[in-house]
């Protein structure tokens, strides 16, 4: 079973192989330049603070921004291995009608789905793990930029892309069972997927864990608490009450401790930002929460193609 596993699947895995190599030939060399070019253009300006420290920062922000949107086009990748290696797994083998030679050659329906599921399973977690960790690597020279906790940026770094591409390849070995047929096997992945990632993104990754909570006074000498994952932030009067969403930063006076754009939405002295945050220090917690969501999930799903298998006719 591991040959004819290899035969089948040699040319996905040279495939995906390539191009993860071009991934690399992209973040070694740019993260490399980001190391490079932080450590002269800010740590060293820095160091004494002024204006050049100002517009070295800025420089960079400038010069290496635009790399954060490829984050988004790195979406797409645990897809990919749920498209072209979950969801053809079964459903091209019962589409061309080569599993009845396979289910009499001595070799069960249950350990033939086994075995491929996870031989190929436990390819795609090493190739996916060295991926995220890879993109964590190249992403931390700009983790004063943008939290990574950020939407979109969490998804593509750390441990959780094992989760979410074991599970899309889960995804589509399981509909490959319910249909079929391979496009039709696709066509249910896409969807099933991208519904999956946004639930738990947007309704479950919040309630991980309680947030903390933090009450500052408006002035200008405000923490931001950079690498936090900054999830409201309200301004309040002294007694609790709500005024505006956002955050008021301005000098206080001397009339009355308010400065004048404070005065002019109605607030009192003793007004304050309220914010509620995940600290920076609770990442990987999150990281490992959500990837052992999608990775039960993903057994859930196999198991459940299995048992979908034994009964194929």
């Amino acid at each position: 079973m591991i040959w004819l596993t290899w035969r089948q699947h040699r040319k996905q895995g040279l495939y995906t192989l390539l191009g993860l190599a071009a991934l690399a030939a992209f973040i070694v060399p740019t993260g490399l330049a980001m190391r490079r070019d932080l450590d002269r253009l800010v740590g060293q300006r820095c160091a004494t603070g002024g204006e050049l420290c100002d517009r070295g920062l800025k420089l960079f922000i400038d010069t290496y921004s635009p790399l954060l949107y490829v984050a988004v086009l790195l979406l797409a990748v645990p897809l990919l291995f749920g498209l072209f290696w979950g969801a053809p797994l079964v459903a091209r083998e019962i589409e061309q009608g080569t599993h009845r030679m396979i289910w009499t050659q001595g070799i069960s329906r249950r350990h033939w789905a086994w075995t491929k599921a996870g031989l190929l399973g436990g390819a795609v977690a090493v190739l996916a793990a060295g991926y995220g960790l890879g993109i964590a690597w190249w992403f931390e020279p700009l983790e004063f930029r943008e939290s990574r906790f950020t939407e979109v940026f969490f998804d593509v770094q750390g441990v959780v892309p094992v989760g979410y591409t074991l599970f899309a390849v889960a995804l589509g070995l399981y509909a490959g069972t319910l249909l079929p047929k391979v496009m039709s096997a696709m066509a249910v992945t896409l969807p099933a997927y991208i519904a999956a990632r946004v639930a738990v993104g947007l309704y479950a990754r919040p309630r991980f864990m309680a947030p903390l909570t933090r009450s500052l006074s408006i002035d200008d000498h405000v923490d931001l608490m950079a690498g936090t994952w900054l999830m409201s932030t309200e301004v309040r009067q002294a007694d609790g009450t709500r005024v505006t969403g956002g955050m008021m930063l301005c000098r206080p006076e001397d009339d009355g401790g308010l400065c004048a754009a404070a005065r002019e939405m109605g607030l009192r002295p003793g007004a304050y930002n309220y914010q509620v945050y995940q600290p920076e220090g609770r990442f990987w917690t999150f990281q490992w929460i959500e990837t052992g969501i999608f990775v039960a999930a993903a057994a859930l799903l196999v198991w459940l193609a299995i048992r979908r298998v034994r009964r194929i006719a």
